[in-house]
């Protein structure tokens, strides 16, 4: 077959200009960005501000409900926890038409596990037979630890990935990076307070994973940059950076594609209780591809950088010896 496997139909070498189009990026990364600490800010009302609070952020109870071998009826489930005043009351189907994934706040004074026997409770007087798969408690002062301890989670991470860029390459590099990182984590909030998704510690988690995934592809761009410098001394710096972008072009294309198609797979077929941290993790290789070309190397082109003295060493092919 003539284009099999596929990866024959990707070019072995490509000549995009890609620092051309910097400035327009970086204005379009400005508006995204901007539109997303809004999106993520506003209301100014805490724990989570814009953003859906997840039970771990916010308090309550997750329970998990089968009513097999019949399906559960998600609308007299609702109806029953609504007139218990249980706060924000979520009721969603959860992998088959027998299960569903039922969440819903303690009230202020009451006792949590209290709540949780009366609405299994009602539940099964709603419902008849039923099974408690699951049952989740988590208190408002366990639900603040939480959110504090996420936020120094992400806050280290990026502060972590900056050392050491600064340690392997330069502080222009790092600078790149970090700007990068930002830029990465504030648009995935920005998606995940317009599509409503619940923000609770699996969006973090997809968070940390979408940062380590941008650095790494960072990291490769720059291994092939600081490469490239030591080779091209007297190319300008912007033409490095195009070359160098290029180079890894396929490299990067064929990765992300991986894992995007890992990524799709998951949010089609992996229920409710997935389905948001794939679509944030889909999100973020999208952005974090986009911000390694946009952002992590064009930093550089502002700050300049100091070409060392050493030439770069010439790569042996394998099975070949020098």
């Amino acid at each position: 077959m003539k284009f099999w496997p596929l990866i024959k139909v990707l070019p072995v070498k490509t000549n995009f200009r890609f620092v051309r189009l910097a400035r327009l990026a970086a204005a379009l990364s400005i508006v995204a960005i901007a539109g997303s600490l809004f999106l993520t800010l506003y209301p100014p009302k805490p724990p989570c501000f814009g953003l859906a609070c997840g039970i771990d952020f916010k308090g309550g109870t997750v329970l998990e409900i089968s009513t097999a071998p019949k399906a559960v009826d998600l609308a007299r489930v609702r109806g029953t926890l609504e007139q218990m005043n249980l706060g924000d009351v979520q009721v969603q189907a959860f992998g088959a038409d027998s299960s569903a994934m039922v969440r819903f706040q303690t009230p202020d004074g009451a006792d949590p596990s209290a709540t949780v026997t009366n609405v299994r409770n009602r539940i099964t007087q709603a419902l008849g037979e039923v099974r408690f798969v699951r049952a989740d408690v988590v208190g408002p002062k366990v639900s603040d630890e939480l959110m504090t301890k996420g936020l120094f989670a992400l806050g280290g991470a990026i502060l972590a990935m900056l050392l050491y860029i600064w340690f392997r390459f330069e502080l222009q590099f790092g600078l790149g990076a970090v700007a990068a990182l930002f830029h990465d984590v504030f648009l995935t909030f920005g998606l995940i307070a317009l599509l409503r998704i619940e923000f609770d510690l699996s969006a973090v988690a997809a968070i940390l994973t979408i940062i380590g995934y941008s650095m790494n592809d960072t990291v490769v761009v720059f291994d092939r940059l600081r490469e490239n410098l030591r080779k091209f001394k007297r190319m300008p710096l912007r033409e490095v950076i195009d070359l160098s972008i290029n180079e890894m072009l396929t490299r990067t294309i064929i990765t992300s594609f991986t894992a995007i198609v890992a990524l799709v797979a998951l949010a089609m077929f992996g229920g409710p209780s997935l389905w948001g941290l794939s679509i944030i993790m889909l999100f973020g290789i999208l952005v974090g591809t986009y911000s390694s070309i946009y952002i992590a190397a064009p930093v550089i082109l502002l700050w300049g950088v100091r070409r060392g003295e050493e030439e770069a060493e010439p790569l042996t092919p394998a099975g070949v010896r020098s």
